[in-house]
C-alpha cells in the first residue's frame, strides 16, 4: 500500500503522544488532514481560523503539558497564524506548527502560485521558535523528529514546518523503524555554579525565591526551600509552582508598593525560570534584594534585565534539588521572615481591593462559585491586568492560561483549546467586550467542540484600559476607544450559548453556583460594568 508524507505525519503524532490537533483546512493542507482522518488516532477540532486554531493548541499544551498541534494553510493562512505564534514564543509553549506551502518546484520563483508570500519560512521563523521546511518525503522523519525536539527542548516555543503539496502527496521509499523522538532530557545544572549559589545563600536571614514560567515545574523543590526558611513571589507566567493560598508566597504581587518595601527588608533573591521582564518590574526599576542569583535554562538569561552575581545554567527542577541538598541544615533564617512577608501581602491584597472597589467582589465571587477545579483563561482587559492575574487564586500549575504577550482577543480561543485538553474542569474565560469581537468567529467552534466552557464578558462599552490611559497620560483625549456593542444576548443565542446578564453584585456567588452547576452547553455571562460601577481607582496598566 502507498504510504505518503500525509500518512507519516499522522502516524508521528501518534507515536510521540500527541492525539489532539487544531487548525483550518485549506486546499494546501488537504492532503495532510485527509491522512490524519484516515488514521484516527488524533482528535482534529476544525477552527474558523488560523488564529484561533494556533491559541487553542498553545493553550492545550500550557493546561496539560502535552505538546499541541496546529495546521495552518499556505500564504495569507500561515501569516494569519503569526501573532499566536508570537504569543505562543512569548510563554514558552512547546507548539507544532505545520503549514502548506506551493508544488517545490514553483516555490520562491515569484509565480505568484495560489496563496503563496514572500519568503513563507522567514515570516515563520521570525514569529516562532524555529522554522524547517520539508523538501523531499525521505527526509521527512528527520525533520519532523528535529521539530518536535526543539519545540520540547527548554526554553521550550513553537516551531513551523511548512511542506509543499506536492511533498505531502510523495510516497515514503523507506518507512521508518520508529518515529518517536527522545524527549530532551532535563538539562543538569553546572556543579561549580550551584555550589556558588549556595554560599551566597547559606548567610542568608531573608532569603527570596523569583520563580517564573520555567520554574512551574519545580514546585516540589520550591516547597523544600519555603519550608527552610525562603520566601516566594511569582511572575503572571509562573502562578501556581505551589499553591498560591500559602502564606510563604507573595503570589504574583511583585511590583505593588508593599512588596517592593518588603524587598527592602530582604538579603538574598534567587531568580529561577524568568526573564524578569518590563512590566512586572517596572522598566526593570524595581529595587530587587542583592546578592541576586539566577538559574535558567536559557544561557542567554545570564545578567539580563538585572545584573547577577552568580547564573547557572541548568533545568529549573533539578538545579533547586541539588540547591536544597546544599543548603539543608545550614540556613538559619529570621523567624520573622514569613510573618513579614504574609504582611507585606496583606497590605498589597488591602490595597489591590481599595483600588477595586465594588470589583473586588466579582472577584471573590468568582472564586467562591468555581472552586479549585478550574482552568483560569484571561485576555487583556482590566479585569486582568487587575484582580485576574493576582487576586483570583491558582492551587496549582498548569490551571492557568493568559495573554503573555498582551494580544487582545486571545483568550476565547485559548479557553477552547484548554477546554478540551482538560473537559473535566470548569474552565472560565475572562474577556472584555471589545476583545472578544476581534475572534468572535470561534464561539460556534466552542459549541462544535461541546466544551461547556464560560465567558466571563467584561462590557464597558469600548477599550476601557485605553481611556483610562488617556485620562491618565494623554489629557484626557479619548480617541477611538468608544466600540459600537452588539447584542449579547442575540449573539449567544444565534450560537447556541447560554446567557445571563449581571448587573448587581448581590447574591453574586450564588447565581454564579447555579450558572456554572450547567455545562452542558457553552455560557456567555455579561458584566454589565456601567451598572456595577467603576472601579474605586481607574487602571491604566503601566506607563507608556
Amino acid at each position: 500500500m502507498k504510504r505518503t508524507v500525509g500518512d507519516l505525519v499522522a502516524a508521528f503524532l501518534g507515536a510521540n503522544g500527541i492525539d489532539t490537533a487544531y487548525g483550518v483546512i485549506s486546499v494546501h493542507n488537504l492532503p495532510l488532514l485527509d491522512a490524519l482522518s484516515r488514521a484516527g488516532r488524533v482528535r482534529y477540532v476544525c477552527a474558523r481560523g488560523e488564529a484561533g486554531a494556533v491559541n487553542m493548541a498553545d493553550a492545550h499544551a500550557r493546561v496539560s503539558g502535552v505538546p499541541a498541534v496546529a495546521f495552518t494553510s499556505t500564504g495569507a493562512g500561515a501569516g494569519n497564524a503569526c501573532g499566536a505564534l508570537i504569543e505562543a514564543q512569548t510563554a514558552g509553549t512547546p507548539l507544532l506548527h505545520l503549514t502548506g506551502q506551493v508544488n517545490a518546484a514553483y516555490l520562491d520563483r515569484g509565480l505568484s502560485d495560489v496563496h503563496e508570500a514572500k519568503d513563507q519560512l522567514g515570516m515563520l521563523e521570525a514569529a516562532g521558535k524555529r522554522a524547517f521546511r520539508i523538501w523531499s518525503a525521505d527526509t521527512a522523519a528527520g525533520v519532523l523528529r528535529e521539530a518536535l525536539r526543539c519545540a520540547l527542548t527548554p526554553p521550550c516555543g513553537p516551531v513551523s514546518v511548512e511542506i509543499p503539496i506536492d511533498v505531502q502527496q510523495a510516497e515514503i521509499s523507506s518507512w521508518p523503524a520508529s518515529l518517536a523522538i527522545a524527549r530532551p532530557a532535563p538539562l543538569a545544572p553546572d556543579e561549580a555554579a550551584i555550589d556558588a549559589i549556595a554560599e551566597h545563600l547559606a548567610g542568608a536571614r531573608r532569603p527570596m525565591l523569583w520563580c517564573g514560567g520555567g520554574a512551574r515545574h519545580a514546585g516540589a523543590a520550591v516547597a523544600r526551600l519555603l519550608d527552610m526558611g525562603f520566601g516566594l513571589v511569582t511572575t503572571i507566567q509562573g502562578r501556581g509552582v505551589i499553591d498560591e493560598n500559602d502564606p510563604r508566597s507573595l503570589g504574583a504581587f511583585n511590583v505593588q508598593p508593599a512588596a517592593a518595601a518588603f524587598y527592602a527588608e530582604c538579603d538574598a533573591m534567587l531568580v529561577v525560570g524568568s526573564r524578569l521582564r518590563v512590566p512586572e518590574t517596572a522598566r526593570q526599576t524595581l529595587a530587587l534584594p542583592t546578592p541576586l542569583l539566577r538559574i535558567d535554562a536559557d544561557p542567554m538569561a545570564d545578567g539580563r534585565g538585572y545584573p547577577n552575581a552568580v547564573f547557572a545554567q541548568g533545568d529549573a527542577r533539578l538545579a533547586l534539588e541539588r540547591l536544597a541538598d546544599r543548603l539543608e541544615g545550614r540556613l538559619q533564617p529570621d523567624p520573622g521572615h514569613h510573618a513579614a512577608l504574609a504582611q507585606a501581602r496583606a497590605r498589597a491584597e488591602a490595597t489591590m481591593r481599595e483600588n477595586l472597589g465594588p470589583h473586588a467582589a466579582i472577584c471573590d465571587a468568582l472564586q467562591a462559585a468555581a472552586g479549585d477545579d478550574v482552568n483560569w483563561v484571561r485576555d487583556v482587559t482590566i479585569a486582568n491586568g487587575t484582580w485576574g492575574a493576582r487576586l483570583f487564586r491558582l492551587r496549582e500549575a498548569g490551571r492557568s492560561a493568559h495573554a503573555a504577550g498582551g494580544g487582545i482577543g486571545q483568550a476565547l480561543s485559548m479557553a477552547i483549546g484548554a477546554a478540551v485538553a482538560r473537559p473535566e474542569r470548569l474552565t472560565l474565560a475572562l474577556v472584555g467586550d471589545g476583545g472578544l469581537m476581534l475572534n468572535a468567529a470561534e464561539l460556534p467552534t466552542a459549541v462544535q467542540e461541546d466544551t461547556g466552557l464560560v465567558l466571563l464578558v467584561m462590557n464597558d462599552r469600548g477599550y476601557g484600559i485605553l481611556r483610562n490611559l488617556a485620562d491618565a497620560q494623554f489629557d484626557g483625549r479619548r480617541i477611538y476607544s468608544d466600540l459600537h456593542t452588539p447584542a449579547f444576548d442575540a449573539i449567544a443565542q444565534a450560537h447556541g450559548y447560554a446567557y445571563h446578564r449581571i448587573d448587581t453584585l448581590d447574591g453574586l456567588a450564588g447565581r454564579l453556583r447555579k450558572v456554572f452547576a450547567q455545562r452542558a452547553r457553552p455560557t456567555l455571562l455579561e458584566f454589565d460594568l456601567d451598572s456595577i460601577g467603576p472601579m474605586a481607582r481607574p487602571f491604566s496598566g503601566p506607563r507608556i
